[in-house]
């Protein structure tokens, strides 16, 4: 064997060595960042994740949340819904399951039974239809919340269908979801899932040029009210659940944007 096929040989192993080594450490890495619940988000953009008051943030293929263990729910769940993320599949409704990437341990959905209250979507299934998995993800017990049947089916359902109609005209809008979790709530089931007085929804658009953002705030019961008239200042929630929204946003685009509760700037900019 020749001094060059010799040099030659060396090289490869030592190619092959690095490259199984990286192979080694990403394949380690993965296997971490599943085991914490932190598999990496394909469909959910990062950027604009509130801040936690939990330290528990757990992500999912289609969507983010941060799970509330003393309230059994999250306080807030997140995800970006573009326009092609809007489909008519019509996938077959699955059982809920508990999110085992919750560490504290998710709610079991045995204490919605008889409770007299939904399991209330906090992403909707029909906001994740572009895929068989994402729209089974909407299907686990860290992403529901107690909704009465009225609330849940009437003015919210309302406000989850407008925020599909936004997405499909402003080509994709960041939606962040969730019940107020202040105060003395009243609960269901042996785990005390707490039942919120209030849910927020708070949009923001980025997509068109000259980034806007709206919050709604409604009281857990139905109406028939516009949905303008549960327009708030996403100041008005943080104030209320000490949760940051927007924090990676520019402070002087964030500071007139939260204190902004104009419909119309939303509406038709």
């Amino acid at each position: 064997m020749t001094k060059k096929t010799l040099y030659s040989l060396i090289a490869i192993v030592i190619i092959i060595g690095v490259f199984g080594y990286e192979y080694i450490l990403k394949a380690q890495e993965s296997a971490n960042s599943i085991e914490k619940g932190e598999t990496a988000k394909s469909e959910t953009n990062a950027y604009f994740l509130p801040t936690s008051t939990t330290g528990q943030i757990v992500h999912h293929t289609g969507y983010s949340l941060s799970y509330s263990e003393p309230h059994e729910q999250a306080e807030w769940v997140a995800y970006e819904l573009k326009q092609s993320h809007l489909s008519k599949s019509n996938f077959k409704r699955p059982y809920f399951e508990i999110d085992q990437t919750v560490k504290t341990g998710a709610a079991h959905w045995r204490n919605y039974k008889k409770s007299g209250y939904d399991r209330g979507h906090l992403c909707p299934a029909a906001d994740r239809k572009y895929s068989q998995e994402a729209h089974d993800e909407t299907f686990l017990t860290s992403n529901i919340s107690p909704q009465r049947s009225d609330f849940n089916a009437g003015i919210w359902n309302t406000l989850e269908q407008k925020v599909r109609y936004w997405a499909r005209k402003y080509d994709g809008v960041f939606v962040v979801t969730g019940g107020v979790l202040e105060g003395h709530l009243k609960s269901i089931g042996e785990e005390e899932v707490s039942i919120p007085e209030q849910f927020y929804k708070i949009l923001i658009d980025s997509n068109t040029g000259k980034t806007k953002m709206i919050a709604f705030l409604m009281p857990h019961q139905n109406s028939r009210q516009p949905l303008y008239e549960f327009v708030v200042s996403v100041d008005e929630i943080e104030q209320l659940t000490g949760i940051d929204f927007f924090a990676t946003l520019d402070d002087s685009i964030e500071n007139k944007l939260e204190a902004s509760s104009s419909y119309k700037e939303w509406s038709f900019n």
